[in-house]
């Protein structure tokens, strides 16, 4: 057998990967799992949005290779969408960039911008794709600490004393996944200011903006962000659209070009009718979001109930598509309570170990399910786990 390349020693398959086929493979068996651990919408994008999808491939001429940029009527509708919900005045012909998806930007990022000696500041708990671009892309890893007590923010003194001269990228995620934790003007200002000291690009990851949040900020619109920021966007979770492999990443002309000159050796552009959907998607009224955020507020609650039925401790102001809550203290960590649920009760809880050590004693839950299937799964747990709750997290 050929052996693969020790590069991939620095990395194991997507936690996620592993557990879908473990889950699979108990409902063939016919045990009834129900998964509250991947965040995948399960709502549909608007009608508008599907509807020009269909119509766009109706067209003979739609077919054939896209530009590696995308289509200025894409750029224009992102910089659009950046202006009326940011505030964030955006170049569409060279400061964004269309992606097949936010994640394929991280890795395209580290790529461009990362090589052997330098090093990537990664928050623990974060996002573990954050890591994983880096390490394939010959960095080292430098944690960052994010903890309950601090809001799930930097410790500014920490990253200072720690703002080593070979750190060349921060990778951040605002409103945080998975935690739930908002990112304030403030606190985007004081990643900027980090950032320009030190001379660290800073990447924030921003496709939770929209979920459970009125008020979607950018660090972009932050002073002086153009010179050392780079911004990830998506219409995955605000828009219904996963599978649909949109995103986009914003930023000074220089940056992008960066980034598209390795792109464009791994990629081509997307399918024309799915940018032009995304034109119509971007293009939402805000009554869209309003609508979104109902359903979404609705299965958070019923979510807290099962982390109440659990004994967990949580915060109710969390933002975007999960629920992050402290375990009891009876558990080791973690795994072992979402190893309980999963085997015991055919409910499916994300560990919150995979996104680092300091999420070792906690556990995620998903809010794309139903509120009935939500509530299944706390009907099935408060069956024989009696509880006393706590709404601290």
């Amino acid at each position: 057998m050929v052996k693969s390349a020790q590069r991939l020693e620095l990395v194991s398959e997507y936690y996620f990967a592993g557990k879908l086929r473990e889950i699979a493979q108990m409902q063939r068996q016919g045990k009834p799992v129900l998964n509250l651990g991947i965040g995948s919408p399960d709502l549909p994008p608007h009608p508008s949005v599907t509807e020009a999808l269909q119509g766009g491939a109706d067209n003979l001429k739609a077919h054939g290779y896209q530009s590696y940029t995308g289509i200025p009527a894409l750029r224009e509708a992102w910089a659009e969408w950046y202006a009326r919900f940011y505030g964030v005045s955006l170049n569409s012909d060279n400061e964004v960039l269309p992606l097949i998806g936010s994640k394929e930007g991280i890795v395209h990022i580290a790529m461009a911008f990362l090589e052997p000696g330098d090093v990537a500041l990664v928050p623990n708990p974060g996002y573990p794709t954050y890591r994983a671009a880096s390490l394939l892309a010959g960095a080292e890893v430098q944690y960052y600490d994010l903890n309950a007590a601090n809001g799930w923010l930097p410790d500014w003194d920490s990253l200072e004393k720690n703002a080593l001269p070979r750190v060349k990228v921060l990778w951040a995620n605002y409103p945080h996944m998975p935690t739930g934790a908002p990112g304030s003007a403030a606190d985007f200002q004081r990643l900027v200011d980090f950032g320009k000291r030190h001379n660290i690009l800073i990447v924030n990851d921003n496709p939770y903006s929209f979920i459970l949040n009125d008020t979607p900020r950018s660090i972009l619109d932050a002073k002086g962000a153009q010179e050392v920021v780079l911004e990830l966007n998506s219409l995955s979770k605000s828009h219904n659209m996963a599978g649909w492999r949109v995103g986009m990443v914003a930023g000074h002309a220089d940056y992008l070009r960066a980034v598209l000159r390795f792109k464009s050796n791994m990629d081509s552009g997307q399918f024309l009718p799915v940018q032009q959907a995304a034109v119509q998607a971007l293009r939402l009224p805000e009554s869209w979001y309003t609508d979104l955020n109902s359903i979404y507020r609705e299965r958070q609650l019923a979510a807290f109930e099962i982390l109440e039925s659990l004994g967990c401790a949580f915060d109710r102001r969390q933002q975007g598509m999960f629920v992050w809550a402290k375990i009891p203290d009876r558990y080791r960590d973690g795994f072992e309570l979402s190893d309980e649920l999963l085997h015991g009760k055919n409910v499916f809880l994300t560990p919150g170990s995979i996104f680092g050590s300091n999420g070792d004693r906690y556990v995620r839950i998903s809010l794309c399910s139903p509120v009935g299937i939500l509530q299944d799964a706390n009907s099935r747990i408060s069956s024989s786990i009696i509880q006393q709750p706590t709404t601290n997290p």
